[in-house]
C-alpha cells in the first residue's frame, strides 16, 4: 500500500513500482508499517520526516520533566538553632525556585515535644511564604513530623 507525498493513497504497488514513482517526485519512500499486511510504505521527505520527529521527541522529553520535579527533603531538629534554619531555608528557596516541591521533616528522638517541633515546621513554612504555599499540611506519621511545601505558579 502506498500513500503519497499529498496523503492520497496510490493503492497496492510493487516496491519497484513504488521507488520509481518516489525517485520521479524526488522523495524517499519510507515504511510506515511493514508489520501490516500489506506493508505501507509513504512517499516523503525522510530528512524533514525524522528532523520532525525527533522535535516531538524532545518536546515531549521536556514536558515530561515538567512534570516530574523532583522533591527535596531537609531535616530539621525541634532545638534547631536560628542560623541552621536560615541556611536551609535559603537553600530550599533556591531549589523552589527551581520549581521542585520541597519537604521539610523532624525525626523525634526519646521523649518528644510535638509542640516544639510543630512550631519550627511553621518558621520554615513561614519564611517560604512568599514564594511557596503550603502542599501538605504537617502531619505527625509516628516519630517523624513532616509539611511540604510546593513553589507558587
Amino acid at each position: 500500500m502506498v500513500i503519497g507525498p499529498n496523503g492520497e493513497q496510490m493503492g497496492i504497488k510493487s516496491r519497484e513500482d513504488a521507488l520509481t514513482v518516489a525517485s520521479v517526485a524526488g522523495l524517499d519512500l519510507v515504511l510506515m508499517n511493514g508489520s501490516k499486511s500489506p506493508a505501507v510504505g509513504k512517499i516523503m521527505d525522510y530528512n524533514k520526516y525524522r528532523y520532525e520527529r525527533q522535535k516531538k521527541q524532545k518536546e515531549a522529553l521536556k514536558k515530561q520533566r515538567e512534570t516530574n520535579k523532583e522533591l527535596k527533603e531537609y531535616r530539621l531538629t525541634p532545638n534547631i538553632d536560628v542560623h541552621d534554619l536560615e541556611t536551609r531555608v535559603k537553600n530550599a528557596r533556591d531549589y523552589l525556585l527551581k520549581g521542585h516541591r520541597v519537604k521539610g521533616f523532624i525525626r523525634f528522638k526519646g521523649r518528644h515535644h510535638p509542640e516544639l517541633g510543630k512550631e519550627v515546621l511553621n518558621r520554615f513554612a513561614e519564611s517560604l511564604s512568599d514564594i511557596a504555599s503550603v502542599d501538605v499540611p504537617i502531619k505527625q506519621d509516628g516519630k517523624i513530623m513532616s509539611i511540604i511545601l510546593a513553589p507558587n505558579k
